[in-house]
C-alpha cells in the first residue's frame, strides 16, 4: 500500500495538472484569435507525461525546512509555439477551429482523468471503512 495519497494516487495527479495548464494555453490561444502577432501556443502532453513516468516527477532539493516538498510533482512545462496551418496577414498563428478542436478533447480527457482520481478515492475509501 503506498505511503501517501500522491503516490496512491500515481501518475493521475501529475496528467491533472498537465491537462490544466493545457487548457489555459488553449484558452489564451482562442482569446487571443484576433490579436495581431500572437503566436498560439501549447504543451506536448504526451512528452511531459512520459518524462514524468521515467523519472517518477521533478524532485528539488529543498535547501531550507520550511521549504515546499515537490517530489513527485510535474514543474513548469515548457511552452511550445504551434506550427500554424495557415498563417494570417497579420502575424497571428492562432487557427480558432484548431484551438475549439484541442480545447474540447483536452476538457473530456481532463473530465476523464477526474474520474480516475474519483474512482481511485472511492476504492482507498471502501478499503478504508472496510465495506
Amino acid at each position: 500500500m503506498p505511503a501517501n495519497i500522491d503516490s496512491f494516487l500515481g501518475v493521475h495527479e501529475a496528467a491533472l495538472r498537465l491537462r490544466s495548464t493545457r487548457s489555459e494555453l488553449l484558452a489564451s490561444n482562442l482569446a487571443n484569435a484576433d490579436t495581431p502577432n500572437y503566436q498560439a501556443r501549447d504543451i506536448d502532453f504526451k512528452s511531459l507525461l512520459s518524462e514524468y513516468q521515467g523519472g517518477q516527477g521533478a524532485s528539488l532539493q529543498t535547501t531550507h525546512a520550511r521549504h515546499m516538498n515537490t517530489s513527485g510533482g510535474i514543474a513548469d512545462p515548457e511552452h511550445l509555439y504551434r506550427t500554424p496551418t495557415q498563417p494570417a496577414v497579420d502575424g497571428n498563428t492562432v487557427d480558432s477551429q484548431v484551438e475549439k478542436a484541442a480545447f474540447m478533447e483536452n476538457s473530456l480527457q481532463y473530465q476523464t482523468t477526474l474520474r480516475f482520481i474519483d474512482g481511485s478515492i472511492k476504492t482507498l475509501r471502501t478499503a478504508i471503512r472496510g465495506d
